[in-house]
C-alpha cells in the first residue's frame, strides 16, 4: 500500500527533479532562469488544479507562491513547442509513477488480484495542431482534423492508474497500448467492444489472467457438441431468461469462454435500439440487423470459472467498467481537461498537458486518502483537494513539507466525501456489496 511520503516524494520527483530535466532536454530552458521547468510545471500544474478556468493572472500569483516573479505576458510568451514537448515529457514521468492504495473493502474485488478496467477519450484540439496529433477527419472543414485520445487502465480493486497513454485522435482502440500490456495471475480484465480481439483475450488466459467482455457480434460461436453458431442465432434458439454455457470463441483459436445472457423486458430492449440507431446516425452509419437483434439481452462472455464467479455476479461486476467513465467525467467536468480560453495552439496543448498531470496528482491524493472506502465520491473528494493546493503549492520543493500539506488533505477528505445511499437505483458499490460471498476459493 502506498504511504503519504511515497506519493509526496513521487510529485516532488517528477514536479521538480524530472521537470527540470526535461526542460533541458527540450531546448525548454537554454540559461538559468527562476522560471526553469519545476517553476514552470508546478505553476501550470497546481494553478490549473486549482481552478481549471486560472487566467494568466491568476497562474502568475501561483508562481509567485513558489517565489517565481512573472508577468502574464512573459508567462504568456513561454508557451511555445518546446514548453509542450516539456510538459509532455513531465506528464509522462508522471504515468511511470505506478501507485496503488489499500483494497477498497468490496469482497467480491478480492477474489481476483486485481480488476483492471481500459476505456479511452478523446480531446478534440484545434485543427492548428493536427500534425502534433490527428483526428479523424470528417465532413466538416474544421474541428475534426486534431484529436488526442487518452487511453488509461484503472484498477478498480487498488485504484491503480496506467495512463493516460497518448495516442492520435484516429487510432482504434485495438491498437491501444493497453492491449499489449500483461494482465497478472488470477485478475480480471474488462473492456468494451472497441478493444475485442481473440489474440488479446487468448494472451490474458495463457499468463493465468481472467477477461469479462461483451461478444462481439460477428464472432463465431461453438456450443458445447461443436456446432457453429452466431450469437444471435444460438440465443434465438434460448427457450429460456438466462444463460450460462460452456462455448468457444473463433473458427481458428476455439477458445474456451462461458457464454453468458439474460433476457431484457421488452421497453429495456427498444431503449437499446433506439439509442444504437441514434448513435450510428450521428456518425452517418446504420446498424446491422443482428446487432439490433442482439439488443434482447445481455450478453457477455469471460474465462473467469463458475466456481469463482456466478452468471448473477458476472453481470454486476460487468458494471464496474463505468466506473471508468467516472474517471473520465471527473477530468472533463471537473478538472476540464478539455477547456481552455486561449486560441493559441501551443498554449493549448500545453494547458492540456498540464491539467492531464494535474489529474494524475489528484488521483494520487484520492488513493492516500479515500480509495479503500467504497461509499467514497470522487467528485466531493477532488473539491476538497481544490481548495488545498496552494498548501502543495508552498510545500512543493520539500518532500516532508509535501507530505505534512497531504496528511492535512487525508485528514479533511476522512471526515466527508461519501456518496449517500440510493434505494430506488442503487450505485454500483452498493450493487456489489449486496453480492454474497459465497465462491470464494
Amino acid at each position: 500500500m502506498v504511504t503519504i511520503p511515497q506519493v509526496a516524494e513521487a510529485m516532488q520527483t517528477v514536479l521538480t527533479t524530472t521537470a527540470d530535466e526535461v526542460a533541458r532536454e527540450t531546448e525548454f530552458v537554454q540559461r538559468k532562469s527562476k522560471m526553469g521547468g519545476a517553476a514552470f510545471a508546478q505553476t501550470l500544474t497546481f494553478g490549473w488544479l486549482e481552478n481549471p478556468q486560472a487566467t494568466l493572472e491568476e497562474l502568475c500569483q501561483t508562481a509567485a507562491a513558489l517565489d517565481v516573479t512573472i508577468t502574464p505576458q512573459g508567462l504568456d510568451q513561454r508557451f511555445s513547442a518546446s514548453a509542450a514537448q516539456c510538459l509532455q515529457k513531465v506528464l509522462e514521468a508522471a504515468v511511470d509513477e505506478v501507485i496503488a492504495s489499500e483494497p477498497v473493502a468490496i469482497p467480491i474485488l478480492q477474489r481476483f488480484n486485481g480488476v483492471y478496467l481500459d476505456d479511452s477519450s478523446t480531446v478534440t484540439l484545434p485543427d492548428e495542431l493536427a500534425e502534433v496529433w490527428q483526428g479523424c477527419g470528417g465532413s466538416t472543414e474544421k474541428g475534426m482534423s486534431a484529436a488526442l485520445k487518452l487511453q488509461v487502465r484503472l484498477d478498480y480493486a487498488q485504484g491503480t492508474l496506467r495512463g493516460p497513454f497518448l495516442q492520435h485522435g484516429k487510432t482504434q482502440d485495438r491498437k491501444s497500448p493497453l492491449q499489449q500490456m500483461p494482465v497478472a495471475a488470477r485478475s480480471l480484465r474488462i473492456a468494451d467492444l472497441g478493444y475485442w480481439s481473440l489474440a488479446v483475450l487468448e494472451r490474458i488466459a495463457d499468463q493465468g489472467g481472467y477477461w469479462l467482455s461483451r461478444v462481439q457480434v460477428q464472432t463465431a460461436i461453438y456450443d458445447p457438441h461443436g456446432k457453429k453458431w452466431g450469437p444471435v442465432e444460438l440465443l434465438r434458439t434460448m427457450t429460456h431468461t438466462e444463460l450460462d454455457m460452456p462455448v468457444k470463441l473463433g473458427v481458428q483459436r476455439r477458445l474456451p469462454a462461458r457464454l453468458l445472457a439474460v433476457r431484457l423486458p421488452q421497453e429495456v430492449a427498444e431503449k437499446r435500439r433506439r439509442r444504437l440507431r441514434e448513435e450510428a446516425r450521428s456518425r452517418g452509419q446504420t446498424v446491422s440487423k443482428r446487432r439490433l437483434a442482439l439488443a434482447d439481452w445481455n450478453t457477455f462472455v469471460t474465462n473467469v470459472p463458475v466456481e469463482l464467479l456466478s452468471l448473477h455476479e458476472a453481470l454486476v461486476l460487468a458494471r464496474t467498467r463505468w466506473q471508468i467513465e467516472l474517471i473520465f467525467k471527473l477530468w472533463k467536468s471537473h478538472g476540464e481537461i478539455d477547456e481552455w480560453r486561449s486560441r493559441k495552439p501551443w498554449r493549448i496543448l500545453c494547458e492540456v498537458y498540464s491539467k492531464l498531470t494535474a489529474m494524475v496528482v489528484q488521483h494520487w491524493i484520492l488513493l492516500i486518502c479515500c480509495w479503500r472506502y467504497p461509499d467514497r465520491s470522487l467528485f466531493k473528494a477532488a473539491q476538497t483537494i481544490r481548495k488545498h493546493v496552494m498548501n502543495l503549492v508552498c510545500a512543493a520543493n520539500s518532500t516532508q513539507e509535501l507530505s505534512k500539506a497531504l496528511e492535512i488533505i487525508q485528514r479533511c477528505l476522512l471526515v466527508g466525501c461519501r456518496i449517500n445511499k440510493r434505494k430506488t437505483k442503487p450505485h454500483t458499490y452498493q450493487l456489489l456489496m449486496s453480492l454474497s460471498d459465497g465462491g470464494l476459493t
